[in-house]
C-alpha cells in the first residue's frame, strides 16, 4: 500500500491512501465488529441473559399459530400436562392456545415457568 502524507505546520495531517485499500480497512473493520457482536452474544447466552428462538416455532407464530401452543409442542407436552404444570385447568389453556382468552399475566407467567421459557416469548 502506497499512502500519500499530506503535512499541516510541519506535522502529518492526513494519509490518502488508494481507495482499493481502503474498501479492504472498511472490510476488517465490518469483520472486527461482527466478530465483537458474536462473542457478546455468546458471552450473553452462556450467561442466561439471551434465549434462542427456533426458526420454527418463528415461522408458525408470524403465520398467526399460538406461541404458548408452539412451545408446549415444542417441549413435547400435552395440555393436560401444560395445565397441571401451571396449575391452571386444561379447558383454560385450551381458550389461551386457540385465542379466546388472553390468560392474566399471573397465568401466563406460570405457562411460561412450565414451559422454561421467558414470559415475553408468550406475550410478544
Amino acid at each position: 500500500m502506497k499512502a500519500q502524507i499530506i503535512e499541516k505546520d510541519g506535522k502529518p495531517e492526513f494519509a490518502v491512501i488508494p481507495y482499493v485499500d481502503y474498501q479492504h480497512f472498511l472490510e476488517l473493520l465490518e469483520d472486527e465488529a461482527d466478530a465483537r457482536a458474536v462473542a457478546e452474544f455468546h458471552e450473553a447466552y452462556t450467561a442466561g441473559r439471551e434465549f434462542l428462538i427456533p426458526d420454527e416455532i418463528m415461522r408458525r407464530e408470524v403465520a398467526g399459530e399460538s406461541p404458548v401452543k408452539l412451545w408446549r409442542e415444542h417441549r413435547g407436552l400435552t395440555q393436560q400436562e401444560l395445565a397441571t404444570r401451571a396449575g391452571i385447568s386444561k379447558p383454560y389453556l385450551s381458550q389461551i392456545e386457540t385465542g379466546k382468552r388472553q390468560g392474566t399475566v399471573e397465568t401466563l407467567s406460570a405457562i411460561a415457568r412450565a414451559l422454561d421459557v421467558p414470559l415475553d416469548v408468550l406475550t410478544g
